[in-house]
């Protein structure tokens, strides 16, 4: 059967990565803002109207959020916020394409984060809405067995314009090297990896694959 895979958020950083990879896949893409790849739609998966995309093999949903304050200074629309992007944005999409994910016996990646994993200062409340994310996952990966395979890959710090701010200057690249155990920043290749690994091995689900520098896991 030809693979199709449709990534929501395809159109830069780990997404487009995750396209790239995907060169055996006939790729669609989902993105607020216009892109020159092919089969691409410009929407937003929370208020728009989906594009209806038969014979879908694979699903990627990559939108996320980096929301870093001190819990008393996160307001409940912050939260909410993080909980729509993450976990809601992921759900309407999911119910949509259910169908002929289960049709064609899909595979579906999600995004969580290292921090639902380890705890982080300031961290609250993407942490909370990423981890809600990785238990959907898992749920449904029990739920729709064996039809549909669900699976997350939780990354840590990565070389994305969505962390630009946390790795503006030397100085703050070289910090949050560091602390990882691998002394590294990850990459969008690096995550994209692991979602490919997912999307293609029929004897994986209801898995959370950390690509974290050993940040969840090791201690140097």
């Amino acid at each position: 059967m030809e693979k199709k895979t449709l990534v929501i958020g395809g159109t830069k950083g780990i997404g487009l990565s995750i396209v790239q990879h995907l060169s055996k896949h006939e790729c669609h893409t989902i993105s607020r803002g216009e892109s020159p790849l092919s089969n691409h739609y410009a929407l937003d998966v929370l208020t728009d109207e989906l594009p209806e995309i038969e014979g879908l093999t694979g699903l990627v949903y990559c939108p996320g959020s980096i929301t870093l304050k001190p819990f008393h200074r996160l307001s409940p629309d912050d939260f909410l916020a993080d909980y729509q992007k993450n976990v809601l944005g992921a759900v309407r999409v999911l119910q949509f394409y259910f169908r002929t994910l289960k049709k064609n016996q899909g595979s579906v990646v999600l995004f969580g984060t290292v921090a639902s994993q380890q705890g982080m200062p300031f961290h609250a409340s993407i942490a909370a809405a990423k981890g809600g994310l990785e238990s959907l996952s898992r749920s449904l990966a029990a739920e729709w067995a064996p039809h549909i395979r669900v699976n997350t890959v939780n990354p840590s710090l990565t070389d994305t314009s969505l962390a630009e701010m946390l790795l503006s200057t030397d100085q703050k690249r070289e910090n949050a090297a560091n602390r990882h155990p691998l002394k590294k920043i990850g990459s969008p290749a690096d995550i994209a990896q692991a979602a490919v690994f997912c999307l293609e091995n029929e004897w994986v689900t209801g898995q959370t694959i950390g690509v974290d520098g050993g940040m969840s896991t090791v201690r140097v």
